[in-house]
């Protein structure tokens, strides 16, 4: 298939009030041209429709009815999520008929890994059809659902695309990893050859963040400076990295909340901060013991990046050289928007996204679905 301008989507679950939005020239195997790339903020009623669509899906927790928030949600975020992917268009100097598809992965409210004996469960909220009518363009969503309905993780599902841009850099060595710093984070690794593994490593920025908005001190630690004044408390520490979680086997994933801001109860705001930093880090730095080759290097994407306190703390504290995004040459901020736009094309052509080393899944799965 010769490459097609697909549009990718992404918002995540730390909340930061953004739809990621991103063009990418693709056939779902080699990446062909990077287009435009926009942040567009929602509307302060959309975030906090989201936010308390996201508390009371812990409540709800699968069992029951959906709350009524989840319709309402839906439907806003997918109108506003239609209307970035137009505006994108315009500024690219693009039309509807120009674009394949769009790749469009909603809002995660609630992932529950699965257990022995017990399949997990995964829900997103996005309009794929809705979408369609209002775009004009095909479009691929609900990537998740038939992984986890398949026995899989259904996270993460951003391993082909970092096994993508690591080919495009000649990272072909398994010596440079990707790490993916979001509210939760993630690692890919590939060998170079058929080895691709993906699993969450811990929490990234949710915890954090969350700790800094209770103490009403802003949305997160901005440039890292609460954690950099503070003092790690490392008898702390070492309990909480302890977490089975952390030795446990992957392939594996994790839910927003399944590490909470009350890891720091007690503690200072600066001390609090510290804490979570290198829990994070160290987290990541288990991680990379279970792979099969340590990495070396690490490619980090996703907010965190952002963080000096947790870029200094991964090689401190994970043992390892890390560098942002964009010294590889990447688009940092775009990378999960781009992620979803490569999937996506990779659905309307009936490709595997997901493998029994990146989701656990029993067999290569095709996953989405398409509203054409």
């Amino acid at each position: 298939m010769k490459p097609i301008w697909a549009v990718g989507l992404m918002t995540g679950t730390v909340l930061d009030g953004n739809i990621d939005v991103a063009l990418l020239r693709t056939n779902g195997e080699t990446l062909e041209e990077f287009g435009a790339y926009k942040l567009a903020p929602y509307s302060s009623s959309i975030r906090d429709m989201l936010a308390e669509t996201l508390a009371q899906a812990r409540d709800w927790n699968f069992s029951g009815e959906e709350p009524a928030i989840f319709a309402e949600a839906e439907d806003a975020l997918t109108r506003a999520q239609s209307a970035a992917v137009l505006d994108l268009l315009a500024q690219a100097g693009l039309s509807p008929s120009d674009v394949g598809i769009i790749g469009f992965h909603g809002q995660s409210v609630l992932h529950r890994a699965p257990q022995p004996g017990r399949k997990g469960a995964t829900r997103q909220l996005g309009n794929g059809a809705l979408m369609h009518a209002l775009t004009g363009i095909k479009v691929a969503y609900d990537f998740r659902s038939a992984d986890v309905r398949a026995g899989g993780q259904g996270a993460p599902l951003a391993a082909l695309y970092h096994q993508a841009l690591l080919r495009k850099i000649g990272a072909t060595d398994g010596k440079t990893a990707v790490l993916n710093l979001g509210g939760v984070a993630n690692i890919t690794y590939w060998d170079g050859g058929d080895r691709l593994i993906a699993f969450d490593t811990g929490p990234a920025n949710a915890p954090i963040n969350d700790f800094v908005k209770s103490l009403g001190r802003g949305e997160m630690d901005v440039d890292g400076a609460m954690a950099l004044r503070g003092k790690v408390d490392e008898g702390r520490l070492a309990k909480l990295l302890t977490h089975p979680y952390l030795s446990a086997p992957y392939p594996k994933s994790l839910d927003r909340f399944d590490f909470l801001a009350s890891m720091a109860d007690g503690l200072s705001a600066e001390d609090g901060a510290a804490t979570l930093t290198a829990f994070t880090t160290g987290a990541v730095g288990k991680a990379l013991d279970l792979l099969p080759q340590r990495p070396d290097r690490l490619i980090v994407a996703g907010g965190g990046r952002h963080n000096p306190a947790i870029m200094a703390m991964l090689k401190t504290r994970a043992k390892v050289d890390a560098v942002s995004a964009e010294a590889a040459g990447w688009r940092g901020d775009a990378i999960e928007a781009e992620c979803f736009a490569f999937l996506a094309v990779r659905v309307l052509r009936g490709l595997p996204i997901s493998f029994p080393t990146t989701t656990g899944a029993p067999r290569p799965m095709t996953g989405g679905m398409l509203a054409t």
